[in-house]
């Protein structure tokens, strides 16, 4: 399996992922969302505020993961400001299972570890919370969060 990041190249099967992550996840889909996705995916990976994973077996893209950056005002406890998120995670169905989702998951969080960011959220759907909480994400009010540490 090959590991890699994203590229413009990309959006087109981008758009095609997000749209079967959330039909998994049992969204109705009851719209036609391609122009705001292609948009979406356009924006985020022409400023840099999205780094998108994929794998491919056989140059299929069987899963992928990404990280959305955020601009907060600094604070004492986030120094840049800049906060992660944790998105479309997905893993097509007959390749569950095999830690894929942990790998990607490894290198999202390095990438954010790299960037100085000290923490990363997300929203989990059923299937993957046992993924995050085995990773070491903890439950909050409303997302599971990583504490990084970017101690030398």
């Amino acid at each position: 399996m090959n590991y890699r990041k994203a590229t413009m190249e990309d959006i087109d099967q981008l758009v095609e992922l997000r749209k079967k992550q959330l039909v998994d996840e049992g969204i109705e889909p009851c719209i036609d969302i391609d122009k705001e996705l292609k948009a979406f995916f356009h924006k985020k990976l022409s400023d840099g505020t999205l780094i998108q994973w994929l794998v491919e077996d056989e140059e299929e893209i069987i899963a992928c993961g990404a990280v959305v950056l955020y601009d907060f005002p600094p604070s004492y406890t986030n120094r840049s400001g800049i906060r992660a998120y944790i998105t479309n995670m997905y893993t097509m169905e007959n390749y569950r299972g095999q830690g894929i989702a942990t790998n990607l998951l490894t290198r999202l969080v390095a990438e954010v570890k790299q960037l100085g960011i000290t923490k990363v959220w997300l929203g989990a759907s059923e299937m993957g919370r046992p993924v995050y909480k085995k990773f070491g994400f903890t439950e909050t009010d409303e997302y599971l969060e990583l504490a990084i540490d970017n101690k030398p």
